[in-house]
């Protein structure tokens, strides 16, 4: 089995700005909160993001919490002084929750889906309320925003058709993909905006990208709409289930099973327009019970104790 090496983690932010390779249709300055529209990021740095790295804390003990141990933590514990700003998303105004939710929860992987209409017309475009839900069913999920106007065609698509494909966005192809974004109206071909190629799927009818190393046919499973208690609906909640993936030779493991991080380049998005590349991994081993069991029996009796000498 390779041993891959262990990296310094570093306490410097790994996140920083570039520039897109190309002037995509959305510009990263137009919504982004940390660039002014004056502001540039730099070029795009081709060089993989990823790599391998140790924990922050190698040496976290058991029951050990944040602790003082790297710069990081120290940095980490005294950002508690500011407190903290609470939301009341009930009384909020839905855009800023949208704002404000988006640059929270990151960093969401991005589904680039791939629908037919009931008479053939192709779409795609690409979705942020994306995840695997479980791999018994393998069953992943994309949400949809209900606009003011009607359902989206791809979530429409996929419910008349019950078929859609997930393509996953890497590096080299993002500005393309970014481009399915564009709020065109319903004549205007995304593949042809972006670009990209289509390619024949096994089981289902809606092609697949080409450029994407990381492709999944779903089938329906389920859908839901969601809506807040007494309003109408807002957004529509996709589950499909995985027929068949389809993962290039050149991003696998050698295992022949799990996906290279560092080479499938995957992106993310963050708050506004800003997308992300995947930063250092750190291999963390989750804790085995039969290996440090007595361990944490020892520590819930010392803390158990020091209650009681407290009470």
């Amino acid at each position: 089995m390779d041993v891959l090496p262990k990296l310094s983690l570093r306490a410097a932010p790994i996140v920083r700005f570039s520039r897109p390779t190309l002037t995509g249709l959305r510009t990263l300055s137009s919504s982004s909160p940390h660039l002014s529209s004056s502001s540039k990021a730099p070029p795009f740095d081709p060089a993989p993001a990823f790599r391998w790295s140790g924990s922050p804390d190698e040496r976290w003990p058991l029951g050990g919490g944040l602790g003082d141990a790297s710069a990081l933590a120290r940095e980490w514990k005294a950002g508690e002084a500011l407190g903290w700003k609470t939301f009341d998303l009930d009384a909020m105004e839905k855009y800023l929750a949208y704002r404000m939710l988006i640059s929270t929860v990151t960093p969401r992987p991005i589904a680039l889906v791939s629908t037919l209409s009931e008479d053939g017309v192709p779409n795609l475009a690409p979705f942020s309320y994306f995840s695997l839900i479980s791999h018994d069913p393998p069953l992943l999920s994309v949400s949809f925003v209900i606009q003011p106007d009607g359902p989206k065609d791809t979530p429409a698509n996929i419910i008349s058709t019950k078929e859609f494909v997930v393509n996953i966005i890497s590096e080299p192809f993002l500005d393309a993909a970014n481009s399915t974004s564009v709020d065109a109206p319903p004549d205007v071909d995304e593949w042809t905006v972006s670009g990209l190629t289509s390619e024949p799927s096994d089981v289902v009818k809606p092609p697949r990208v080409r450029e994407s190393a990381a492709s999944f046919e779903c089938e329906l499973f389920q859908h839901l709409d969601i809506a807040s208690p007494g309003a109408p609906p807002t957004h529509t909640l996709i589950l499909g289930r995985i027929r068949r993936a389809h993962v290039r030779h050149a991003v696998l493991a050698p295992d022949g099973v799990q996906a290279d991080p560092a080479a499938l380049r995957a992106v993310s998005r963050l708050g506004g327009s800003t997308y992300a590349r995947v930063g250092p991994g750190m291999d963390i081993p989750r804790l085995a019970w039969h290996e440090r069991g007595d361990e944490v029996r020892k520590l819930i009796d010392r803390k158990k104790g020091t209650k009681e000498g407290e009470m």
